[in-house]
């Protein structure tokens, strides 16, 4: 008998204040609040995937190990309403030409452009030129 392979369900989010991250990605993604269970808020499953926040007062130090990767046709656009939403551009990537912004807590995310990315041998993206 073969095994059925694992299905991702859900990301989870550590947050030190759940519902300002939850408010912040339910704007940003469109995706209202859906629940409230003990110390987690989950959004509105789309795709069969839900996205939730996890109370935790404890961050973890150093860079992200995962980071979610968004889509737009206006980058510029994006980036004034995570702005205005309460994240930030990380200019720190700019070197390696991606869009990077960060939540209100400090998680990092992309933004790309609808479509493909071409990347050179070392891996940097030219979509911000």
């Amino acid at each position: 008998m073969t095994a059925k392979p694992l299905q991702i369900a859900a990301l989870v989010v550590d947050a030190e204040d759940p519902e300002r991250l939850a408010a912040f990605w339910a704007e940003l993604l469109g995706r209202p609040v859906e629940s409230r269970t003990g110390p987690y808020i989950w959004l509105r499953r789309e795709g069969g995937l839900v996205f939730g926040f996890q109370r935790n007062p404890r961050p973890t130090p150093g860079k992200d190990r995962m980071h979610i990767d968004l889509t737009s046709p206006d980058l510029a656009a994006e980036q004034q309403r995570v702005e205005a939403l309460g994240g930030r551009r990380l200019e720190e990537y700019d070197e390696g030409g991606f869009l990077v912004m960060a939540d209100p807590e400090g998680n990092e995310f992309c933004i790309l452009p609808d479509g493909s990315v071409e990347m050179d041998d070392d891996g940097r993206a030219h979509y911000l030129e």
